[in-house]
């Protein structure tokens, strides 16, 4: 998938207003995943991304344990918009992602996330608390 397709899906299922919003969103989501990622996840994911992307994966000496709710917190700061949308934006990249990505890689870049990490990509929360089921 090349880059114009990639924000252009990220900006349907965000139901964001411009391209711009688009890329704002999908930088920030990419650049607290490649926090949560071991260096050879990372390596993988931007692999699997088109060039223009992969600069949003910042390198980084060590990973960082997030907690899922953590996570959608600095993806919130990093794009300027609330919790609640910070979840439903890095969903809607997520699921780009699923979509962009190989099953195979991807299922090698999802390892690198603990279980609590499964609804980001789709998959059926791990907890009725959720991170992205409490409202705040």
């Amino acid at each position: 998938m090349n880059y114009a397709l990639f924000i252009q899906k990220v900006q349907e299922y965000t139901g964001l207003a411009n391209q711009e919003d688009a890329a704002k969103v999908t930088q920030a989501v990419l650049e607290t995943m490649s926090e949560r990622l071991s260096r050879t996840h990372r390596e993988h994911l931007a692999a699997q991304l088109p060039g223009e992307l992969k600069s949003y994966l910042p390198r980084r000496q060590h990973m960082v344990y997030l907690l899922l709710e953590e996570f959608y917190e600095r993806v919130g700061n990093r794009a300027d918009v609330s919790y609640q949308n910070a979840v439903k934006y890095a969903t809607a990249v997520a699921r780009v992602l699923r979509e962009a990505i190989a099953p195979g890689e991807l299922g090698d870049i999802l390892s690198g996330f603990p279980e609590e990490y499964n609804e980001l990509f789709g998959r059926e929360p791990v907890s009725p608390l959720s991170p992205s089921s409490v409202r705040r």
